[in-house]
């Protein structure tokens, strides 16, 4: 679950380098960056189409239709003039993001018939993206048919969120040898947990209890620090990374 972090954003790496979302937003007014400002929607695209995906679903399309329309979403912010428009609403690019698929969907059947006539252009292979890693976001049968589509895409995206700091994490920790070492204690990173058993961990590691705590404690900072990191890619302002959080955090609470 994601954690209110008390730390700033440095972590001996420097503060927050220059977001995704900024240089999209830049993006509208300078053609030379262009390119790269596609490629960082491209990126932040195919990080979360499972919000995407699960808002149109949850919207009463079938699953190859809700494959098409999210693919069409995808599309058409790429082709179309959304970048030039994304500086009038510069903020949260979940919340802008959401707000686009919802005008999106409110002319569906318009769209869904000009690219027809227009032929359709792929984004990229939708095997690819369900082939990705599965969601550790378990939602129950009762849950995804009483909550609004809003909340779930808001539970989707906090979820992303977790799961690709998580994921940053173990890549780092197996870049340095250390993947034991993550596999055992990454289920303990919620600093809330009261049932760790320092001597069952330190038995399963063969270390002792006291460097059981310095890791543990050092995993959870680290991981702190990666959740920010997710979370200030996609607000303009750093000063809302802290508010984004707390958005998160009580989303992924409220659905149980």
């Amino acid at each position: 679950m994601i954690q209110p972090p008390k730390e700033s954003a440095e972590s001996g790496e420097g503060v927050f380098v220059t977001t995704r979302w900024s240089i999209i937003l830049s993006a509208s007014d300078s053609e030379s960056d262009e390119q790269r400002a596609r490629e960082a929607l491209t990126e932040l695209c195919r990080t979360y189409w499972r919000p995407v995906f699960l808002f149109v679903s949850r919207n009463g399309y079938s699953i190859e239709e809700a494959q098409d329309l999210s693919q069409d979403f995808f599309v058409m912010i790429l082709e179309s003039n959304w970048l030039k428009q994304a500086d009038q609403h510069r903020g949260r690019f979940r919340s802008f993001l959401l707000k686009s698929l919802q005008n999106f969907l409110g002319h569906a059947r318009e769209r869904r018939g000009a690219i027809k006539r227009g032929g359709r252009v792929e984004f990229v292979s939708w095997d690819d993206w369900m082939a990705e890693a599965p969601s550790q976001l378990s939602i129950a049968a009762e849950r995804l048919d009483s909550l609004p589509p809003e909340c779930l895409f808001d539970m989707r995206w906090a979820a992303t969120v977790v799961e690709h700091a998580l994921q940053r994490l173990r890549e780092e920790c197996e870049g340095r040898g250390r993947l034991r070492l993550f596999e055992t204690l990454s289920e303990y990173l919620a600093s809330d947990r009261c049932d760790v058993s320092y001597a069952d961990l330190a038995s399963v590691l063969g270390i002792s209890e006291a460097m059981v705590k310095k890791q543990l404690h050092n995993l959870r900072q680290r991981y702190r620090w990666l959740l920010r990191d997710e979370v200030a890619h996609t607000v303009d302002n750093p000063a809302d990374v802290d508010d984004e959080i707390r958005h998160l955090c009580a989303v992924l609470a409220g659905g149980g």
